[in-house]
């Protein structure tokens, strides 16, 4: 039986999210630039979403550009803007053939002009599409995400838009820029490294976390599967015991 068969699709996670980890040593290790590893990263990100389409995954969360990325070397980010906007174009085709919506959430005024006008070109043209939402995480960092929240509410509150008795996770989840999109049942990392980087830490509260030693571009459908798979044989109590469950 292949791995495909293995994943049960009456439980298969609503929400995946992945830190695509592992570019830059990818590269080194063929004796190239880093960014000869974010150009091949692009062929991992093709192939995870149209298998997660195919599947049915109604949600995935790719974190493309983090706030603290900005601080890189000028070459290595111009490369990142430059093939952003490449794979954008390239895909389009991609995103309607397979109904795909995609969203941006993060600072995204701080991209570059011809990023920001192709990006919301894409996510303008894939509105209607309904199969999976395909969510990239640009110029994202989730503590800048909860404090401007924060700011948001508060001054709510201020203006007595909203009671401050009334805040609940439901007011706090509305104004995320999350707010379209369930919780995460299940963030990947690649690479090897077992942190959360900063990435949808209140949405990840409890997604079932999964490390693999793969880097980036060499992960494939089959190390989706395997993930998946590994989820689905977790327990997932929320706080509650495996008794109450039953």
């Amino acid at each position: 039986m292949d791995l495909k068969q293995q994943i049960h699709i009456e439980s298969l996670p609503k929400h995946i999210a992945i830190i695509m980890d592992g570019n830059g040593r990818w590269a080194k290790q063929k004796g190239m630039l880093r960014v000869f590893g974010h150009e091949n990263g692009t062929k991992s990100v093709r192939e995870v979403v149209e298998s997660s389409a195919e599947l049915g995954v109604e949600n995935l969360t790719l974190y493309a550009f983090s706030t603290e990325n900005w601080s890189r070397p000028k070459l290595e980010v111009d490369t990142l803007m430059k093939l952003l906007v490449s794979s954008l174009k390239k895909e389009i085709k991609t995103l309607q053939d397979n109904d795909i919506k995609l969203l941006a959430i993060g600072n995204l005024n701080l991209l570059p002009k011809k990023v920001y006008k192709e990006l919301f070109e894409v996510i303008e043209k894939t509105k209607q599409n309904t199969r999976l939402t395909l969510t990239l995480a640009l110029s994202y960092g989730s503590r800048e995400e909860l404090i401007n929240t924060i700011k948001v509410i508060s001054n709510k509150v201020k203006n007595n838009i909203i009671s401050e008795e009334n805040i609940d996770e439901s007011i706090i989840n509305e104004h995320l820029y999350t707010r379209n999109l369930p919780d995460v049942d299940l963030l990947i990392r690649t690479s090897g490294e077992q942190r959360i980087s900063n990435f949808l830490l209140w949405q990840i509260a409890y997604a079932e976390l999964y490390f693999t030693e793969v880097l980036w571009p060499d992960f494939t459908k089959e190390h989706l599967y395997e993930a998946i798979i590994e989820y689905q044989k977790r327990e997932r109590r929320f706080g509650k015991t495996s008794e109450q469950l039953i």
